[in-house]
């Protein structure tokens, strides 16, 4: 099942962001964490570094998920970090449309993620993780396969 939201322009309005903060927790763990959260919905999550009372520091965590998604984050909150509690809030998420091109370099063909409003591109952004995977195969510093595919790009 695609956990992803649509590549269409439109209003998620039955979303929730959940956040903690966290003063206790192995950094470690909190990888693990998000790799739960995204796995179980989530459709964001995400750590800042934080001071928490005595100046103690500490992350929070945020989120967002559907409404529907709550029972399992809660779940994933309660038993796999130091948390006593967490807020939530409703929130509404404005999505742009979404395109995904092909950009062909002397690697090989790379995904570029597309940001489109009223029919223009307004935003583009090569694919990480095949970025890195050709910088890894061939050799080459990360930055000249991104240079490859933004040379490819109007």
């Amino acid at each position: 099942m695609d956990m992803h939201p649509p590549n269409n322009e439109h209003t998620d309005d039955e979303m929730l962001k959940i956040e903690v903060n966290l003063d206790d927790i192995p950094g470690e763990w909190l990888g693990h964490v998000m790799d739960l959260l995204f796995r179980a919905g989530a459709t964001d999550v995400f750590y800042s570094p934080i001071y928490m009372k005595k100046n103690r520091p500490g992350v929070l965590l945020q989120l967002l998920c559907s409404k529907n998604d709550f029972d399992a984050m809660k779940e994933i909150l309660l038993s796999e970090t130091t948390t006593l509690g967490f807020r939530y809030y409703p929130i509404t998420v404005q999505r742009m449309e979404r395109r995904f091109i092909k950009v062909n370099t002397k690697w090989g063909a790379i995904t570029v993620k597309q940001g489109i409003s009223k029919g223009e591109v307004f935003q583009q952004s090569p694919e990480y993780d095949e970025c890195k995977s050709i910088a890894d195969k061939y050799g080459v510093p990360l930055k000249k396969v991104y240079e490859a595919v933004w040379k490819q790009l109007p």
